[in-house]
């Protein structure tokens, strides 16, 4: 079975729910992170929360988790959100409980156009392009299709699978995302790239990258 990520219309800017876009949910004490080539706030793109579908994810994490994922866009091309380590992306995993909306910087690229709430349907298929063909009757169904939650990642440029900074053990895929059903709720992958969200359950981190 293959759990895909369904766009569902829109959503709250604080929604609990899984969505890309919006304000992020975030514990106390919470800083906004920040490009670490042009030093600008980074754009909050992803809330997700990690249920019982997602542990069994190559050893994911706890139920009752949420990961959260930033990445620059101020001057996109010109810093490298693509790459898992290069600073300019930042991905989270937090415990649920307590959290609430993070103040938002007021300079700067921090949010995208839109809210996107998004829905997952499980199906029959072995991987993500043979669930997204069985899902999809039409071009106009496929764009629906804003991902997969758990299974194996479907890379477009070859495995960069990252290795947790602190267990050096590789993260467990967590979740493919698109970069968005329509320009307002769009992050930039560099042009029809494909982002994808890593953890490590017993370090507490995540991982986010792109490829195109």
């Amino acid at each position: 079975m293959t759990t895909l990520l369904i766009h569902a219309g829109e959503a709250g800017a604080e929604e609990p729910g899984p969505r890309t876009g919006g304000v992020p949910l975030v514990p106390p004490g919470f800083a906004w992170p920040t490009c670490r080539d042009c030093g600008g706030a980074l754009l909050f793109l992803l809330h997700l929360p990690l249920g019982a579908g997602t542990d069994g994810a190559e050893g994911g994490g706890r139920g009752g988790d949420v990961v959260s994922v930033f990445l620059c866009q101020n001057d996109p091309g010109m810093c490298d959100d693509w790459d898992a380590t290069a600073g300019a992306n930042r991905a989270y995993l937090f415990a649920a409980e307590g959290l609430a909306p993070a103040a938002v910087p007021e300079r700067g690229e921090t949010r995208l156009g839109a809210v996107s709430a998004l829905r997952t349907e499980e199906v029959a298929a072995a991987g993500f392009p043979e669930a997204l063909d069985a899902w999809a009757a039409d071009d106009a169904a496929s764009l629906l299709v804003q991902g997969q939650l758990g299974g194996e990642p479907a890379w477009i440029q070859g495995d960069e699978t990252p290795h947790c900074p602190g267990c050096a053990a590789r993260m467990a895929f967590t979740a493919q995302v698109e970069e968005g059903y329509d320009f307002a709720t769009s992050a930039n992958f560099g042009g029809g790239g494909i982002g994808y969200v890593f953890h490590c359950g017993d370090c507490r981190d995540a991982a986010f990258l792109w490829q195109r």
